[in-house]
């Protein structure tokens, strides 16, 4: 792969048009407020990161996660387009590096919009719908690819679709985004039918023209395959955004535990002290102790590994640039950061599955929104197949209108209905739910 082509302004599903004027901000910049002032970029503020959505101590949510990854992006990419330009300066195309830390931002600020309510557990519910649940009925009527797409429903893959397709009444093109922005999110660039036992791919089978187009577009290496499955290699700028969410949802986990009491103060000032080096480690305690404030001690500790990570992964990054753009590098940047870091983050993440991810109020969410989407799905999707019958009428005109419930084919119905229910809020569900089930009717005396 080369950068002159991995870097490309053109939009998705505008490829005819073209604006000759030039104004002061460039076409990724643009991506990046088009999603700021973007509906479901502002309902990830009512969808939960781990922690249940905060009462009187403020933890992350989706909303503050994506800007915080997005700022730790543009710096990361930053960082490496230094090198880079210097080391392709003679080229003509040179100046497209530039870019690199505008669509890095932009991708970091779109990576979670596919996610549905109550964090990682209602992919987890949407997919097991499917395959353990009433869903489980509907796969004689849809295609392998079809079923793929519904069992391992994924996060990442859903975003893609929810940039690029066209909804009901919108514009050809979805967010009409460019295309190294849209290749910059798909972290497993390949169909549902190569997820495996990890429930990873890029792209739904309705979008899977649009990424081949899009990937072939950017001259995005495309691996071979015998039954005909597409896969491609990476687009480079994943790795830089995988490596921003990475360091953020590592350690800002840490610090959201630690605010709510779940880890002590010197448990987490060792862990984060562990990643430097002794000089530096030194200078760290100085600082500290000028602080009384056991948060701000731990804030001022968070704000140096991010630093020290970034640092990390840039040089990583551009260390591999080679084999990155030959489609050879394999796995992701921390896990080629140099051994101190890598150790220190390694840490971090045991300490995390040990003492915060299986904490009882992360399950009692888990288990509540399970069931939310469960029975969101299950009445929906009965209500898409038999919208005759006088409650599914009723249920189906809540449905905002551009969802397409009356899609000719039932996977086209199913999938209105993953779409609804994937953009919903924490809130919004837990509201419907309780609505439907007669738990907030107001009846007057």
């Amino acid at each position: 792969m080369d950068w002159n082509r991995l870097i490309c302004d053109k939009r998705f599903g505008l490829e005819d048009y073209h604006d000759p004027r030039r104004g002061v901000r460039s076409d990724f910049q643009r991506d990046y407020d088009r999603l700021v002032f973007s509906s479901p970029f502002r309902r990830l503020q009512n969808k939960t990161q781990v922690f249940p959505l905060p009462g009187s101590i403020f933890v992350h949510n989706r909303l503050t996660h994506s800007i915080e990854v997005a700022c730790v992006g543009r710096s990361l990419a930053t960082e490496a387009a230094i090198v880079l330009r210097e080391r392709h300066g003679a080229q003509p195309w040179a100046g497209k590096i530039d870019a690199i830390g505008e669509i890095v931002a932009a991708g970091c600020l779109a990576h979670d919009l596919g996610n549905p309510p109550f964090g990682h557990s209602g992919e987890k519910a949407i997919s097991t719908f499917f395959s353990e649940g009433a869903g489980r009925e509907l796969q004689s009527e849809l295609t392998p690819g079809q079923w793929a797409d519904l069992t391992h429903f994924e996060g990442n893959a859903n975003a893609f679709r929810l940039l690029t397709h066209r909804f009901k009444g919108r514009r050809p093109g979805g967010f009409a985004m460019t295309y190294s922005t849209l290749a910059s999110i798909v972290k497993y660039p390949y169909e549902s039918m190569l997820a495996g036992k990890k429930n990873k791919f890029g792209f739904f089978t309705s979008e899977r023209a649009d990424f081949s187009r899009v990937a072939d577009e950017l001259g995005m290496l495309r691996r071979p395959s015998a039954d005909g499955s597409l896969r491609y290699a990476r687009h480079p700028l994943v790795y830089l955004v995988e490596a921003a969410d990475d360091i953020c949802y590592e350690v800002m986990d840490l610090e959201d535990a630690h605010k709510l009491g779940l880890l002590a103060t010197g448990e987490v000032t060792e862990l984060l002290l562990s990643f430097f080096e002794p000089e530096r480690r030194s200078r760290i305690v100085d600082n500290m102790e000028r602080v009384d404030d056991p948060n701000e001690k731990i804030g001022y500790l968070r704000s140096s590994v991010i630093g020290v990570l970034v640092n990390a992964c840039a040089r990583t990054f551009t260390d591999n640039e080679e084999a990155i753009l030959a489609g050879d590098f394999e796995g992701c940047l921390v896990e080629h950061i140099p051994e101190r870091e890598r150790d220190g983050y390694r840490a971090c993440n045991a300490l995390s599955w040990d003492k915060i991810y299986k904490t009882p109020d992360v399950v009692d969410l888990e288990l509540a929104g399970t069931s939310i989407i469960t029975f969101l799905m299950e009445k929906l999707i009965h209500a898409v197949r038999y919208p005759e019958l006088n409650y599914s009428q009723l249920l189906l005109s809540k449905v905002p209108h551009q969802y397409e419930v009356d899609a000719p084919t039932l996977y086209g119905k199913v999938q209105a209905v993953v779409d609804h229910v994937s953009g919903m809020t924490d809130v919004y569900a837990l509201d419907l739910y309780r609505r439907l089930n007669g738990m907030s009717l107001k009846i007057n005396n």
